[in-house]
């Protein structure tokens, strides 16, 4: 049985100094294959990540950053929040050191895989500017959401292990749906380990808003169950089995970074649960959401 009480992780639940979330597979025995650092940074101030048998990649979530890697820097545009639209992102091999400072404050996601650096590609640091980021309106009706693919396969490939990506969800919406997996490696399925990391729009008013998640087993010898409101700042480990839907709560949108990496290759094939698979035939008939669809 999985303990799943170890699968949803609060906001500052794991902080370590200006890292508010850290999921860090080099230091948790039930995690292997991906990790997350959120880091909040205040004007002015410097932080140090050392990718240790680790590659990175550093997303903005609000506010703009720059990050030093030996003797070159790199400016990131970043944005007011994660609604406003896409920010640069960095790429980072293993073995980088960055140094990771912002004039103005900014908090940023550190999406990492392990990777043996005898066996890493040995690929190149790259920023991956706004404009270039491909911007995805997947589904229709009420399961209208926008997936900004900076680190899709197919989007951008010069990566070892990651595959990262955002995903929008305009209130009253379903993503993740149909609820598909992802946990074994078949012609048809990739086995990889995903975290999603979730933003939550205020009301007008600014008080906090709040989404659903849910995860079951796909495995008659292990039991799994997640069914939870998140909020801003929360984090849900997938380490198996069915995920989806993620729901928006009327009135409030929902943001998620995916981080997944696995054992094997690079791949991305998924497999929807088979009692919720029909209704992706459905999204030819319907009108994408006008909220996304521009």
């Amino acid at each position: 049985m999985t303990d799943s009480s170890n699968l949803v992780i609060r906001r500052n639940d794991t902080r370590q100094g200006r890292f508010e979330t850290v999921i860090d597979p080099r230091s948790r025995s039930d995690w292997h294959h991906t990790g997350l650092h959120v880091l909040e940074l205040d004007a002015g101030a410097a932080e140090e990540f050392s990718a240790d048998r680790l590659e990175v990649m550093v997303v903005p979530l609000n506010g703009s950053a720059s990050v030093r890697i030996g003797e070159d820097t790199y400016d990131l545009r970043g944005r007011r929040d994660v609604f406003e639209g896409a920010a640069d992102v960095l790429y980072a091999p293993v073995g980088s050191l960055l140094t990771i400072t912002s004039d103005d404050g900014a908090r940023l996601a550190l999406a990492t895989a392990p990777v043996d650096p005898d066996k890493s590609a040995g690929h190149p640091i790259a920023v991956i500017r706004k404009e270039d980021i491909p911007l995805e309106v997947r589904g229709a009706g009420s399961m209208t959401r926008q997936v900004r693919n900076f680190g899709a396969v197919g989007s951008f490939d010069a990566m070892d292990k990651l595959i990262v990506v955002e995903v929008v969800t305009p209130g009253g919406n379903w993503s993740s749906y149909p609820a598909h997996k992802h946990d074994e490696e078949t012609e048809t399925e990739s086995e990889l380990e995903e975290i999603y990391y979730f933003e939550i729009a205020d009301s007008p008013e600014g008080r906090p808003g709040f989404g659903l998640h849910h995860t079951t087993s796909a495995r008659e010898d292990e039991e799994l169950t997640i069914g939870e409101q998140v909020y801003r700042g929360d984090t849900v480990l997938v380490p198996h089995g069915w995920h989806g839907p993620c729901a928006a709560a009327p009135g409030y949108d929902m943001f998620y970074l995916n981080v997944m990496a696995g054992p094997g290759e690079r791949a991305w094939n998924i497999t929807d649960h088979p009692d919720q698979a029909w209704v992706r035939g459905t999204w030819d008939d319907l009108e994408a959401d006008p909220r996304l669809a521009g």
